[in-house]
């Protein structure tokens, strides 16, 4: 029975690591998935160690840091201003929405919304603020690579957590 729980984690674990690409919170439903079955278990550290439930905490709090920072860091690298980067946050979420139901291939509209969003956001606000085309384009474009590296490390992140718990529920 504990083969049973541990393979049902795992690949509940993979449909949440694809989630990522949606930007969906996929890396924390997989610690949770992993803290709720050793809760349930009602024996503590009889799958999971402190050690590993502290990492694969923390690594998710970093990759969650780091994919909210991309985007914006990305306009500033390419000389955008703060409008730009809250334009890139914004932009963002709105496109990765849109997109999700204009582009119905799953996780792949979602991921070209956010990214697109983020590059419109950016430009369109250092537009509104009195930035010329070219500046405001550039920032966009530096926005959109940035929202895209978020995702990507977002991800690396992920699989890593899914390796972790993988090993630490088939190998105590």
């Amino acid at each position: 029975m504990e083969y049973l729980w541990a393979t049902l984690l795992v690949v509940l674990n993979a449909v949440w690591l694809a989630t990522v690409v949606a930007g969906l919170p996929g890396l924390w439903l997989m610690v949770a998935g992993a803290i709720a079955l050793e809760w349930w278990r009602g024996n503590p550290q009889d799958i999971f160690s402190t050690g590993v439930l502290v990492t694969i905490v923390a690594l998710a709090a970093a990759a969650e840091i780091a994919e909210f920072v991309t985007g914006m860091v990305g306009s500033k690298k390419a000389g955008g201003t703060r409008w730009g980067s809250v334009g890139a946050l914004i932009g963002g979420v709105i496109g990765a929405v849109v997109a999700s139901f204009a582009i119905p291939i799953p996780l792949v509209g979602t991921l070209i919304g956010a990214c697109g969003g983020a590059a419109i956001g950016a430009a369109a606000l250092e537009l509104a603020t009195g930035r010329n085309v070219g500046e405001s384009a550039k920032s966009g474009v530096g926005a959109g690579v940035g929202t895209f590296a978020g995702r990507v490390i977002k991800l690396a992140v992920g699989a890593l957590i899914w390796l972790i718990i993988t090993v630490a529920v088939y190998w105590p």
